[in-house]
């Protein structure tokens, strides 16, 4: 087989402080590999020093990290793609074993993070993370131990099937959900996560960016899973319903006459409510079958880096 063409993919914002050592470090850690830093219209000399670091750099005048790993996504030719942060907090060493792993056939290897030091997560960061990896899993039924890890390994068939829409940090959420639903082999390498260096600051807010990635898990589970979603609302509707409708009966059995006050209207109105939503549902069910199924077609346009017969028997 010819030699994989491995890409580095470094999203950066205001990181001259840390963005030469990445790059460096990168280059030293996997030494036939590419390494690429978009710019998302920094105001420091992010791009001037990638570039003399060795980095190949690239531009995206939209803000936010959706973009920028969206572009990222649609302008790099490899077969192999290590996705990473531009801080300097996560470990390069451990690049060469994400890459073993996507070429073993894993679609998808996620970094899981070892905090290296009290700093490195910022207050709430740590609970924000558990709670949200919790929740995607209770909804999704996939075990996940970091959904929001910058740090992760793809191979080509899922960065050129992956149609993003997100703008900001629910990327990664969003990346975590197409693995999901096109049931890819996903792994997981436990990797240190160091405190930023003085004098860098995280981009990350952790009340707004923690809701616009709770925002997102619900969207996304409306989108990808509508007959649950709506399923869930209509036997809500249906049960809320029936316990209003007990007062309606008991008095039909002692009168024999039908109730015409508001809370019969109310009943027949939840009924028809709950009709409707199964029905949302089952109609969106149908839609989101054609976009998975598209999904699905460019995925298998691209071969496993190390073949199918790796994917197959390397694949959980």
């Amino acid at each position: 087989m010819t030699v994989p063409r491995i890409a580095v993919l470094v999203p950066c914002y205001n990181e001259a402080l840390t963005v030469e050592k990445v790059v460096a470090d990168f280059r030293q850690a996997l030494p036939g590999a590419t390494v690429y830093v978009f710019d998302n219209g920094s105001e420091d000399d992010t791009a001037r020093l990638a570039r003399a670091a060795g980095a190949q750099v690239g531009w995206v005048s939209t803000r936010g990290k959706g973009h920028v790993v969206r572009r990222l996504f649609a302008d790099v030719e490899a077969d192999v793609y290590l996705l990473v942060d531009g801080d300097d907090t996560y470990s390069a060493g451990h690049g060469p074993q994400m890459v073993e792993r996507v070429m073993a056939g894993h679609d998808m290897v996620v970094g899981v993070r070892d905090e290296a030091g009290s700093g490195a997560y910022r207050p709430g960061h740590a609970i924000g993370n558990r709670v949200l990896t919790a929740f995607l899993a209770w909804l999704f039924g996939f075990t996940c131990r970091d959904i929001l890890s910058g740090y992760r390994g793809f191979s080509r068939r899922f960065v050129k099937s992956f149609p993003g829409q997100s703008s900001g940090f629910e990327i990664e959420t969003e990346l975590t959900v197409h693995a999901l639903e096109l049931h890819m082999p996903v792994a997981e390498v436990t990797t240190p996560y160091r405190e930023r260096p003085a004098g860098s600051a995280s981009k990350l807010n952790t009340w707004r960016d923690g809701f616009r990635i709770l925002r997102t898990i619900l969207v996304l589970f409306t989108t990808e899973r509508p007959v649950a979603f709506y399923g869930t609302i209509s036997i809500a509707l249906l049960v809320l319903a029936f316990v209003l409708s007990v007062p309606l009966l008991v008095t039909y059995a002692q009168t024999g006459l039908v109730p015409r006050f508001p809370t019969a209207i109310l009943t027949a109105a939840l009924l028809v409510l709950s009709a409707l939503s199964l029905t949302v549902g089952l109609i969106l069910d149908s839609v989101a079958r054609g976009r998975k199924e598209l999904r699905a077609l460019a995925y298998l346009r691209y071969r496993a880096p190390a073949g199918p017969e790796s994917a197959s028997a390397n694949g959980s």
